[in-house]
């Protein structure tokens, strides 16, 4: 299992009641989204944020990271972006062990917010994780292999799914995609749409994001740890 590098912000360690994870997408780091604490630790009190680098250099971009290879970006094989996932799955799954530990939090504490491929990351390890965490948000991503999300499941936490209808990297049909197989499955799952948005996160998608974690976050007066 390889160790991530990562950023924190928020109340000093020890202290925190919940812990919010930014997972960044392709080609970026974790510095991308950790400017988002900023915004929103004002609005959650005794929240720990981080954002850790993702554990391969990206192929197709050198000043950034990857979770998994991209077949159709950088010219990988398909079995070279299924093991990169399987890999990247373990790391991450020991990162957000260990953040726990580090903060003495328990996993209903813990929310997930991920970018594209960042997201992809969150709706595949979340569900087949030991404990549920408090909430998932997925922001302009998808459900990666979906046909396998029921026989693979542990925990159904819940899912934000947010997406821009203009999305020219990871099509909007994703979301209705993802929805509909989450749902099947079992999830709690919202949705939110960002109106004339691409690939990004437009600030109606931010609000929406704290809001499910406001009330979801035992920081914030959600369920407790």
């Amino acid at each position: 299992m390889r160790q991530l590098d990562f950023g924190r912000k928020g109340v000093a360690q020890g202290t925190a009641r919940s812990l919010v994870v930014f997972l960044h997408g392709y080609g970026a780091d974790g510095a991308d989204l950790l400017g988002l604490a900023d915004v929103l630790a004002p609005h959650l009190p005794g929240t720990a944020f981080v954002a850790p680098d993702a554990p391969e250099p990206c192929a197709g971009n050198p000043f950034g990271r990857q979770w998994f290879p991209i077949p159709w970006l950088d010219g990988s094989s398909e079995a070279a972006a299924k093991d990169g996932l399987v890999r990247a799955a373990e790391d991450l799954n020991g990162f957000l062990d260990a953040r726990l530990a580090d903060e003495g939090l328990a996993p209903s504490a813990l929310a997930l917010v991920g970018f594209s491929q960042g997201a992809m990351m969150a709706l595949h390890v979340a569900p087949r994780r030991d404990q549920a965490v408090a909430g998932v948000v997925a922001i302009s991503g998808r459900l990666l292999a979906p046909e396998r999300l029921a026989a693979d499941l542990v925990v159904r936490p819940p899912v934000l799914l947010v997406h821009g209808d203009e999305d020219a990297m990871v099509p909007f049909a994703e979301m209705g995609l993802s929805g509909e197989a989450l749902t099947a499955a079992g999830f709690e799952v919202f949705g939110h749409v960002m109106q004339g948005t691409g690939h990004g996160i437009a600030p109606d998608g931010l609000g929406v994001t704290l809001q499910f974690l406001r009330e979801r976050l035992p920081s914030a007066g959600g369920a407790a740890p």
